[in-house]
């Protein structure tokens, strides 16, 4: 059965982030507030972990997961960041913004696009999450909470919890989320492509319906 952790969404309790990151190290599986929604998250290098999401979710290897990062600084270890790439993610960190960019080679080979070798990344703008990576000191793999024949991810913690307590080890309760999908910008060639408008507000970079 998974705990359950009411977390101040403004002002976290320190005891309660330091429990969380225990069950991550741990091998947890957990649900984690977002800006944009609840997630699914475990420790970056747990591939039986990784495997339990993917169940969840009823999902192959081909989905891409997303690694939620604490700066700018963590994401240059995983992908490439040039300079203009710096400051497009400078100017729209942290917020509701997924960035694929070409990975490095500190990242899985099984967690890069196969013939891309791209990498989903992002920085949150919710101080739970934040707070859990800060503890963590590492980023974390996640993948939005949307059930097997649902459209959109579960908003309250509650329900998480009802459909959800026997197959993970936590839900980090931070109150109800609106499901609201992240800003997709792709940025594996030579300028960034926003490939899916969501909460993230740029109106500078090309749609891809644009080109």
């Amino acid at each position: 059965m998974a705990q359950y952790l009411s977390i101040h969404p403004d002002n976290p309790q320190q005891r309660l982030i330091k429990q969380a990151v225990d069950i991550i190290r741990r091998g947890g599986v957990i649900a984690c507030p977002t800006d944009s929604s609840y997630a699914l998250a475990c420790h970056l290098g747990d591939k039986q972990a990784l495997e339990r999401i993917r169940q969840i979710r009823r999902i192959d290897d081909k989905h891409n997961f997303t690694l939620v990062c604490r700066d700018l600084t963590e994401i240059a270890m995983y992908a490439q960041v040039n300079n203009d790439t710096y400051r497009l993610l400078k100017s729209l960190t942290p917020g509701a913004f997924t960035f694929v960019l070409k990975a490095t080679k500190e990242v899985p080979r099984r967690l890069k696009h196969p013939k891309r070798k791209t990498i989903g990344i992002r920085i949150p703008d919710n101080l739970i999450v934040q707070k859990i990576l800060e503890e963590l000191k590492e980023p974390m793999l996640t993948s939005t909470l949307i059930l097997p024949d649902e459209t959109e991810a579960i908003a309250d913690p509650y329900d998480i919890n009802d459909q959800l307590d026997r197959v993970l080890d936590l839900v980090v309760d931070g109150g109800i989320i609106p499901y609201e999908p992240t800003t997709m910008i792709v940025w594996d060639n030579d300028f960034p492509e926003v490939v899916r408008e969501g909460k993230g507000q740029v109106d500078f970079i090309a749609r891809k319906e644009d080109n």
